[in-house]
């Protein structure tokens, strides 16, 4: 009974030592250990926030668009980008290839239906879509890019005026159906109805040759004058289709065939910014006139193919020059969107990537860490981003293996298999000429001196 209170007085003490290590662990990196040390051996710890930074906005390349997760389709127009516009091109399979349209069939209608995912921009502008035959095959294995085209035989299949409305339900045959759009395809002229209709057993018995005998279509969005907004229409699970509506002697009144977008249907989406002739003047300055100076004032993102932000830290090679000795502990670049419209809505994530001068890709390697320690995510509170450099900022003061590297950061990632429309304009460097002082672009680094 007398070890009783020394055991007691242990398992306090381990209580509260498993306690400090827990909180500890909460701390950031760069901060662990330094409450340890007494006074007299506290490692002198500073921070950097006036780091020369060089950033402005080029055009991007095109981008890679075959067979991604969505289709894009409509247009909008930007008070600051200027217009753009997005169709799409894409191949129509055999729901079966048993496919018996009786004796004497007789078309109803062909109708495009588009299955809505999401829309970016202002849903209550009216939009213009016409629709093409695809003269041109569509080949499942080739890589299409976005500023790509492919000829048609030139007949208007269909022309309609419709405003999105991606979350009412639609009436078919008087029974509610998921919000989709639909788009009737024998208004104008019955030709490509009649040519599937009628079309050879050989041809609607198989996949191979019906994608020989129709090779898709070209789905086109006109340009709008105000506003307007561009819609993700979903391929997947054979939601959006082709369905052909017929009669026939033998078989009966109102049967349907259908021919969805589907993998492995070849497709791709177009999109045209029209040489950003539309941009306002100091966007035009910036990217059309190579006035890179302007970046300074103002950064510019656009997903699609569109605008790209370059970085560079000319003399961070020299902070050891001035500061003596250092050790990065924290390198944070930080950026602050000054706009506050929400028809355009910012990009949910930025991501960064390293170029060297063939335009290679290659990863920064404080984004092994993840994506809660790397960044890229919007603020929306803070309407901020940021990223953190540390690991990527401490190699290039000790070797020069980054010198030949030039770092991008793009609205969408150019290696994803998705596509997002959103945009957003950035604070430059400038200190002075941003809305609120310390809301400029700047490299915030946390360093310890290590004489």
């Amino acid at each position: 009974m007398r070890s009783l209170p020394k055991l007691l007085f242990r398992s306090i003490w381990i209580s509260l030592l498993i306690v400090f290590i827990i909180a500890s662990c909460k701390k950031d990196p760069y901060e662990l250990g330094l409450d340890l040390l007494p006074p007299s051996d506290t490692l002198y710890v500073d921070l950097f926030d006036t780091a020369s930074i060089q950033a402005f906005s080029v055009l991007e390349d095109s981008i890679r668009t075959d067979e991604l997760k969505t289709l894009m389709l409509g247009s909008i127009m930007d008070p600051v980008f200027g217009k753009t516009t997005a169709s799409f091109y894409s191949q129509f399979l055999l729901s079966s290839e048993e496919a018996d349209f009786g004796i004497n069939p007789q078309l109803d209608s062909l109708v495009l239906i588009l299955y809505y995912e999401s829309t970016y921009g202002d849903t209550n502008t009216l939009q213009q879509i016409r629709v093409f035959e695809l003269s041109d095959d569509l080949i499942m294995d080739s890589s299409y890019y976005s500023n790509q085209s492919l000829n048609t035989y030139g007949l208007e299949l269909a022309n309609i005026t419709y405003m999105p409305r991606p979350h009412d339900s639609v009436l078919v045959y008087g029974v509610p159906v998921s919000p989709h759009l639909r788009i009737n395809l024998s208004n104008k002229t019955n030709y490509l109805g009649n040519k599937i209709l009628y079309a050879p057993d050989n041809v609607i018995s198989s996949t191979t040759e019906f994608l020989k005998f129709m090779k898709g279509l070209y789905v086109e969005a006109m340009p709008v004058s105000s506003r307007g907004a561009l819609v993700d229409f979903t391929p997947s699970g054979g939601l959006s289709r082709l369905i052909l509506y017929f009669h026939s002697e033998d078989k009966g009144d109102s049967l349907q065939f259908s021919m969805p977008i589907d993998d492995p249907a070849a497709r791709f989406n177009s999109f045209n910014h029209y040489g950003y002739f539309d941009a306002s003047p100091e966007f035009k300055q910036q990217l059309l006139y190579n006035d890179t100076t302007l970046g300074l004032n103002r950064l510019y993102l656009q997903a699609l193919g569109g605008v790209k932000i370059k970085i560079k830290f000319p003399f961070i090679r020299t902070l050891p020059d001035s500061l003596g000795p250092i050790a990065i502990n924290s390198a944070v670049l930080t950026f602050k969107n000054p706009e506050t419209d929400t028809i355009w809505r910012p990009p949910p994530q930025l991501t960064m990537y390293k170029v060297d001068s063939a335009g290679k890709l290659g990863g920064i390697i404080d984004e092994l860490e993840g994506v809660n320690y790397f960044g890229g995510i919007y603020d929306k509170d803070a309407r901020s981003y940021w990223f953190r450099l540390t690991r990527h900022i401490q190699r290039m003061l000790i070797s020069d293996t980054l010198d030949n590297y030039d770092l991008y950061i793009f609205a969408s990632n150019p290696l994803s298999r998705s596509l997002q429309a959103n945009r957003v304009t950035l604070n430059g460097t400038n200190p002075f000429f941003s809305p609120s002082p310390g809301d400029n672009l700047k490299l915030r680094i946390t360093y310890t001196k290590l004489q």
